[in-house]
């Protein structure tokens, strides 16, 4: 089976004929290579795979003399094994065009760009696009789809596996390799072991505000230290962390980050949950569901800024999107019957909300109160939303 991921090859190809560059990012295992070869053939002169060791001493020995004459399009997949390559590709990016002969450049790399070139940003030369696993409008919206996806996450492999079982030895074997090879690569210098035990204490703070005093007393590390672990998961796409929104309402008001696993699979794996009827009955089914159409929400929609918000009187919203003066509330309801809740209210009257949309996993749209709609996953395509 192969899913073909035309909105996110449209996107590339529209970045393409605008910019000089553009930086695909996303976690490893979802897809970048696949997309990238739609554009460039692995056989070409112009592709550069740096997983392959001979390319990389290539690049890494004589950069210029490799890439300056190169015509066309320019693919390096896997840019962070080279982190001072970007500093040259800058040079090559600002080129006049009516002088030299300037390559386009399409980048791939596993991590943020503030983690794999800290040193060079290329900040305002390149398009940056951000891509994780498959999203509904990529393999359908029907039930038994949907499902599928909640349950195994949207790594290709992971979802496109011939049984549960499969896909759940996928997910582990990814798991390792990422604590094991994928973070040294990075210059992440933790003991697998210890970011073993704390990826999985993580997954039962899935859908909480951030604690790390209490983290760092579980693992017997400092506060400071614990930290440092959650920006290397959230620097390589395996975590989000969603930032509170706080205004001035006279209220005291939350302002630690919600935590959440940006692939339900990984989390679902951690938290030993093996087919849907197990997901069904575990304790976390509720902040499994949050955090699935949460990522749905922030992949499809795509706003200027998203927030949680949420006050210590008990008031609280799961989504806030800001698009310029517009705000959107979403609220994640794990129910048949989802309704009108005071805390609804108070989001409504204190943020100014424009709509309140909430998600639930029914089949149905409905109107709930004025201004508030209830809405399941099939309502954020923006093709039938």
């Amino acid at each position: 089976m192969h899913i073909e991921r035309t909105s996110l090859l449209g996107s590339i190809q529209q970045r393409l004929r605008t910019f000089r560059a553009v930086e695909l990012v996303g976690p490893r295992q979802v897809g970048k290579t696949t997309l990238a070869r739609a554009f460039l053939a692995p056989d070409s002169p112009n592709y550069f795979d740096l997983e392959n060791p001979l390319m990389r001493s290539r690049l890494e020995s004589a950069p210029m003399e490799v890439l300056q004459n190169l015509e066309g399009l320019v693919v390096v997949d896997e840019i962070q094994h080279l982190p001072r390559l970007t500093e040259l590709l800058r040079y090559l990016i600002d080129r006049p065009t009516h002088i030299d002969r300037p390559g386009q450049y399409l980048l791939l790399g596993s991590a943020s760009p503030r983690a794999m070139h800290p040193t060079e940003s290329l900040l305002g030369r390149v398009s940056l696009l951000e891509i994780g696993g498959f999203t509904i409008d990529e393999i359908g919206v029907d039930s038994e789809a949907v499902n599928r996806l909640w349950l195994r996450g949207g790594f290709p492999n992971s979802y496109l596996a011939e049984s549960d079982e499969t896909s759940w030895t996928w997910r582990s074997d990814a798991i390792n390799r990422y604590i094991y090879t994928d973070l040294p690569q990075l210059g992440v210098n933790v003991p697998a072991p210890m970011m073993t035990r704390f990826w999985q204490f993580l997954a039962h703070y899935h859908g909480q505000t951030w604690n790390g005093a209490e983290l760092a007393r579980s693992l017997g590390v400092g506060e400071m230290t614990v930290r440092r672990y959650l920006d290397h998961l959230t620097q390589t796409f395996m975590i989000r962390q969603l930032p509170p929104w706080h205004e001035n309402l006279g209220k005291r008001q939350v302002k630690a980050p919600k935590i959440y696993f940006r692939d339900s699979g990984l989390l679902h794996f951690l938290l030993d949950v093996r087919t849907f009827p197990q997901l069904l009955t575990h304790g976390r089914v509720g902040a499994s569901w949050e955090g699935f159409a949460i990522e749905q929400v922030l992949r499809l929609a795509q706003p200027h800024q998203a927030y949680f918000w949420a006050t210590h009187a008990g008031a609280e919203l799961d989504l806030l999107l800001v698009q310029g003066d517009r705000r959107i509330g979403v609220e994640i309801k794990y129910t048949d019957q989802p309704r009108v809740t005071a805390s609804m209210q108070i989001a409504m009257e204190d943020l100014k909300l424009e709509r309140l949309y909430v998600v639930y996993p029914g089949l149905h749209r409905f109107a709930l109160a004025q201004k508030i709609e209830a809405v399941p996953l099939w309502a954020l395509l923006p093709a039938r939303a």
